[in-house]
């Protein structure tokens, strides 16, 4: 078996197993806290915006009843059958999240496709799971914006006169919350499942109070309230699925943090705890609507409350909706190391904020780049009414394509005929291709901000794995091959100097450019060379066991694949380290580390556009120094430069 093979075998899953029932209690707990934050924050503006003037639907009995049952069978369909019904269980070694899902896809391509259909449908794949990851990064940046404004505009139901300072507050909030990141959540990330679950009793209290003074509001659980909306208001009503559309947003959280909580804690909060909660208020908005007798009410959520409890509840929704925020900006973090790894991104710095928490994580630079839009949003749009048209278009269009690339693991991994795969996949796009149709409209009206935003991260992803597939090509044709490079060597034996030199090697079947480099100025080796190759495998996390490969290849040559999974952040000393058993001790301060740095030239034959090159290069000399990513002792580092044409 080859050892990739051996090494994908040998791994479990790492999403945590409850064994007991205090075990499941906590990890339900903490689910409450972090998957469902966003979504437990949309009733702060999901029945709002149904009825907001823009729609032109007046809050009739009747019309209040489409809606709830829109809403109901949108809980339904996207979040019950799909994805804690389906999606769950297309997990990567335990752990979920959209690059998850692209990982696993290319993984079962071990034996691709004949002929050039199979390519392009591999490649079409791989940028559906792109679009996917852009477009839920630009709803990082909208979550956060929205759902603080959206707690904050409940002072105005007590009076308008705090109107003017909402926008302030908000950006306060979030400015404080951006730069708390820094130290990690693992502080006040305890608060996080106490707090929802406060919150999600709150707001099934409030709702359930409005039902009970106007039952009547329960009917709307059948699907002919829904069609006979439709029919009555046409065109109207058919856009106001971009509106319905705010209830699911947070779903695709449940899968992205499949591997903190695993799926029985996931389900059992979602079912026990969140989706009542959910119904209730929705319902309770919705009651509270009829008793209205077709009277607009401004914040159908924030009216639900007494006034002796309104301002306990808006600080209430605003820690709720701090806590929605910090889940989204760590998914965020999580999104973007894993994209790294896979090689969509170049290095960014990855800082480890939790010595036990090994998800816990900070990136500066996807930190300060969220900080900015946030505040710019919170800015530009000043309310939660003008962020919501922007919201829709990055919430469907991350769940269309994570349901392509779950039907494609269907067909590969579970290996289900079309006959099973194409029904399943024509459920959910019947539902989601609507709500995302309904929304474009909205692009005039703040809808084509996550286009952009999502437009410019498609395309740095897409450049940076194209030049770096590039730039691998041309060194290879330059490169020698290892095995005549070794001969040479032993026909020709070199001066040898003390001590161990650690070259970084891209592929073992070459000798790197900067082992080449070395030898031919310096005109000599150390008596020990490493060539040292990191391999990201399509797993979350590689065992520690299951980390390293090493082997001698004579002439004082070894060489060294380390295995890391696409949510772990490689450390070349602490591979070094394992290398002692297979008889590879290392002294590190006889140690040097030869790096390549090359500067690249856009002159040369590559078949990339110009502005791609362009935008490669400056990405290139912008990403993280390789010797600060390996986690390299600054003192050891050698790099030898090289101007390469692409």
């Amino acid at each position: 078996m080859p050892a990739a093979e051996q090494l994908r075998s040998s791994e479990t899953s790492r999403a945590p197993i409850a064994r007991t029932r205090a075990d499941l209690v906590a990890l339900s707990l903490g689910a409450a806290g972090v998957v469902y934050g966003d979504i437990g924050t949309s009733p702060l503006y999901a029945i709002k915006e149904c009825f907001a003037p823009g729609h032109g639907v007046a809050p009739t009995v009747e019309n209040v009843l489409g809606i709830l049952s829109l809403v109901f069978w949108a809980l339904v369909l996207v979040i019950v059958v799909k994805y804690a019904s389906f999606v769950l269980r297309a997990d990567n070694h335990g752990d979920g999240g959209i690059l998850a899902l692209l990982a696993l896809v290319t993984e079962q391509r071990s034996h691709p496709r004949p002929g050039e259909s199979g390519r392009r449908r591999h490649l079409v794949l791989i940028g559906l799971g792109l679009i996917g990851a852009s477009l839920l990064l630009g709803e990082g940046m909208i979550t956060p914006a929205i759902s603080v404004l959206g707690a904050l505009e409940g002072l105005d139901v007590a009076t308008e006169l705090f109107r003017p300072a909402v926008p302030p507050l908000a950006v306060g909030i979030l400015i404080a919350l951006f730069v708390l990141q820094r130290r990690g959540t693992t502080g006040i990330g305890v608060l996080f499942g106490p707090v929802m679950l406060v919150w999600f009793f709150a707001i099934a209290a409030l709702g359930g109070r409005a039902i009970a003074a106007h039952p009547e509001v329960l009917a709307a659980i059948s699907p002919g309230h829904a069609l006979q909306f439709f029919l009555a208001n046409g065109r109207h009503g058919f856009l106001v699925l971009g509106a319905v559309v705010l209830c699911v947003t947070g779903g695709e959280a449940l899968f992205a943090d499949l591997g903190h909580f695993g799926k029985k804690p996931i389900r059992l909060t979602w079912y026990a705890l969140v989706l009542p909660s959910l119904l209730l208020n929705y319902f309770g908005q919705g009651a509270l609507l009829v008793a209205a007798g077709g009277r607009a009410v401004e914040n159908p959520f924030f009216s639900l409350s007494p006034p002796a409890l309104l301002y306990p509840l808006v600080a209430l929704a605003t820690a709720a909706a701090v806590i929605a925020s910090q889940a989204m900006i760590s998914g965020a973090f999580s999104l973007a190391q894993q994209a790294v790894q896979l090689g969509f991104l170049p290095r960014l710095t990855i800082v480890h904020t939790s010595g036990s928490a090994r998800g816990q994580i900070y990136v500066p630079e996807i930190n300060t780049l969220l900080m900015v839009t946030c505040i710019a949003l919170v800015v530009a749009f000043r309310r939660s009414s003008n962020l919501a048209a922007a919201y829709g278009i990055s919430v469907m269009g991350t769940m269309i394509c994570t349901t392509v690339l779950l039907t494609a693991v269907a067909r590969r991994r579970w290996h289900w005929g079309w006959l099973a795969a194409a029904p399943m996949a024509m459920l959910f796009l019947s539902v989601e291709i609507p709500f995302f149709t309904a929304n474009l409209p909205k692009i005039a009206h703040g809808g084509w901000v996550p286009i952009a935003f999502g437009s410019v991260l498609f395309v740095v992803m897409t450049t940076w794995k194209r030049g770096r597939a590039e730039l691998q090509e041309r060194l290879q044709r330059e490169s020698l091959p290892l095995d005549g490079f070794l001969e040479d060597l032993g026909l020709h034996p070199p001066h040898r100097v003390a001590g161990t030199a650690v070259f970084m090697a891209s592929s073992l079947g070459i000798a790197p450019p900067a082992l080449l480099h070395h030898f031919k100025h310096n005109k000599a080796l150390h008596q020990r060379v490493v060539l040292l190759t990191v391999v990201t495998e399509g797993v979350p996390m590689v065992s520690r066991r299951s980390r390293v490969e090493v082997r001698e290849l004579g002439h004082g040559f070894w060489a060294v694949a380390a295995h890391y999974g696409f949510m772990e952040s490689p450390n070349v000393p602490d591979v070094l380290k394992l290398c002692e058993p297979a008889g590879l001790d290392l002294r590190p301060k006889e140690t040097s580390f030869f790096l390549g740095r090359e500067t690249l030239l856009t002159t040369g034959p590559s078949a990339m556009a110009r502005w791609r090159k362009h935008l490669f290069a400056y990405l290139n000399r912008n990403s993280r120094p390789a010797n600060a990513f390996f986690g390299l002792p600054p003192n050891r580092v050698v790099e030898l430069g090289a101007q390469i044409e692409l």
